[in-house]
């Protein structure tokens, strides 16, 4: 049918704010179509926002920035999206108070996931605005859980030969974080590592980590000596914290 995805960039900017919590307005245009005028993802973003779909803070203190975050509206919209299928938004995503208090470390994860991104259309390798998630819940069992700043998917090769698949836990430091909680934050990965959830009945345990170990294992395929390099430098996050 013609026209039918005619939504689709009014999908994806609100399918982006829903994963990765708050992103600026520079921070979207360069995740969504970095190639187009900023005045139209500002259109598209004044569009979402008069439709009940997101909403906007000031932050005063940093040049009067905007920052854009899903309305429980969008929250709600962006969860019958099935390539969101399965995220867990956080309770306080759409309360203004709480961006407005989250905003330096959630902004400084954002760009983060950005630079991924931006380093990957140079490249020419595969890491899209969604393959970024922030604090998703990792359990390791007796009731505790790891929760990385983001879990990254990237695929180093060329689009269309061959390649590696690598999953990511992205750490992101700013300094705030005390000895103690930093080194029980490793521990907790460490356990991460060798958790095997329980099966269901008739099935095979399996390490937590088993399949992304697996990936990690081809990693020397990607596109030469540099894409090899490349993919070995991000394997290495893939059993532990990265901090960025």
């Amino acid at each position: 049918m013609a026209d039918v995805d005619a939504g689709g960039g009014d999908r994806l900017a609100l399918a982006v704010l829903a994963q990765y919590r708050m992103a600026t307005t520079e921070q979207m245009h360069l995740i969504l179509n970095p190639k187009v005028r900023i005045e139209q993802t500002r259109r598209r973003l004044a569009k979402l926002r008069a439709e009940g779909l997101v909403d906007r803070i000031t932050l005063p203190q940093r040049g009067r920035l905007r920052v854009w975050f899903p309305t429980a509206y969008g929250v709600q919209v962006a969860g019958e999206f099935p390539e969101l299928r399965g995220h867990r938004p956080s309770r306080t995503v759409s309360d203004r108070t709480a961006v407005r208090l989250r905003a330096g470390h959630a902004l400084t994860v954002t760009e983060t996931g950005l630079a991924f991104l931006q380093d990957a259309r140079r490249r020419g390798e595969e890491c899209r605005p969604l393959d970024w998630i922030p604090e998703v819940y990792h359990p390791v069992g007796s009731g505790e859980a790891v929760i990385p700043d983001a879990l990254m998917f990237y695929r180093c090769g060329r689009e269309g030969g061959e390649g590696s698949m690598l999953r990511a836990f992205v750490e992101v430091d700013r300094a705030t974080m005390g000895p103690e909680r930093l080194a029980a934050k490793l521990n907790a990965y460490a356990r991460l590592y060798h958790y095997v959830p329980t099966a269901a009945p008739g099935r095979r345990q399996r390490h937590a980590f088993q399949e992304a170990v697996s990936w990690t294992h081809g990693s020397a395929s990607g596109s030469g000596a540099a894409g090899g390099s490349r993919c070995s430098r991000l394997a290495s996050i893939t059993c532990s914290s990265a901090s960025v």
